[in-house]
């Protein structure tokens, strides 16, 4: 019998249970992956509180990465022994196996480890889209990442620096701080120590910036419109403060025209060619060692409940791993 984390009713990390799980064999289109590694994310947490519905009792997790042990009938695109990675849309990654549909799944190139796969493919492919397709950085452009050290945050410095972007990072400790400069920040700003605003404008002589990346949700919300120069973009693609609440439109005309947007990576990658185009970019990067992938934390899967702890707290750098 199959093991993995269940959640039967919403709630804290005292919620995630340890338990036996039964993963059939594949239908027709899908494979079954024994997990190597697994991707800790702050979805994980909206879905187990019940921010983000899902039936119950689910097996929570979004990304992972192992090995091909089962195939379904009509599967050409992937071997038994394939090393592979996904995330998926629908929880079910915090477990030792389980079945994915095959054109969901991507081949894994020799130079990414399976604790690299396993830590990026949600947040490595939520840069990509972030940088590449939301808002297209451009050389020379300033740019605010929120969170900059977590998971998505570390991605986004390094990528956007190599893009040519001038990246002002924001961090909540002086560890924090020295961790983003060390992957490339141009500017670090360490809130609640020093005003958000404020250090924007000094830093863009009185402009502001094109666009604000912002994981954090109600607590920066505001601020980082604040930000903003005229016809700026806001991203807000996170919540780890809370939802934002509802506001008026008229708060985005009177900062100048800005333009707001909540995307999800999964209207992104839709398609098989869109996410074989994100992969395939994202691995390149990391492959060149462009974008180093930072695992800052290993729990053992049957320990996901301290890991969420830890990320709830914030008491995690970079990304985290469950080891099956």
């Amino acid at each position: 019998m199959t093991r993995g984390v269940l959640v039967r009713a919403h709630g804290g990390p005292e919620a995630l249970e340890w338990s036996e799980i039964e993963v059939p064999a594949p239908k027709r289109g899908e494979v079954r992956i024994r997990h190597t590694a697994v991707g800790v994310n702050f979805i994980d947490v909206y879905d187990r509180t019940g921010l983000y519905p899902m039936p119950l009792p689910s097996v929570l997790g979004r990304e992972a990465a192992g090995v091909v042990d089962a195939l379904g009938a009509g599967v050409r695109s992937l071997a038994v022994g394939d090393r592979v990675a996904y995330t998926s849309t629908s929880p079910g990654s915090y477990a030792e196996a389980r079945n994915m549909p095959a054109d969901r799944v991507v081949k894994l190139p020799d130079a990414i480890s399976d604790d690299q796969a396993a830590a990026m493919m949600l947040k490595g492919l939520t840069a990509q889209y972030l940088l590449r397709r939301t808002y297209r950085v451009k050389k020379g452009d300033p740019i605010v990442v929120h969170a900059a050290a977590g998971g998505v945050g570390l991605i986004l410095v390094q990528w956007a620096k190599h893009l040519g972007a001038e990246v002002i990072a924001v961090v909540g400790s002086e560890p924090k701080a020295d961790l983003v400069r060390h992957h490339g920040a141009h500017h670090v700003i360490v809130t609640p120590r020093e005003d958000l605003v404020s250090r924007v404008r000094e830093i863009t002589r009185g402009k502001g910036v094109p666009v604000v990346y912002d994981s954090v949700g109600k607590d920066t919300f505001f601020a980082s419109l604040d930000c903003l120069r005229r016809l700026g973009m806001m991203v807000t693609y996170g919540n780890a403060s809370g939802p934002v609440a509802p506001f008026s439109a008229l708060e985005l005309s009177k900062r100048g025209s800005l333009f707001l947007t909540r995307p999800t990576l999964f209207h992104y990658i839709a398609t098989r060619g869109e996410l074989n185009r994100a992969a395939a970019e994202l691995f390149e990067v990391v492959a060149a060692g462009v974008v180093e992938i930072v695992v800052g934390q290993r729990y053992p899967l049957a320990e996901a409940a301290r890991a969420h702890a830890d990320l709830e707290g914030r008491r995690t750098t970079g990304s985290t791993v469950l080891v099956p």
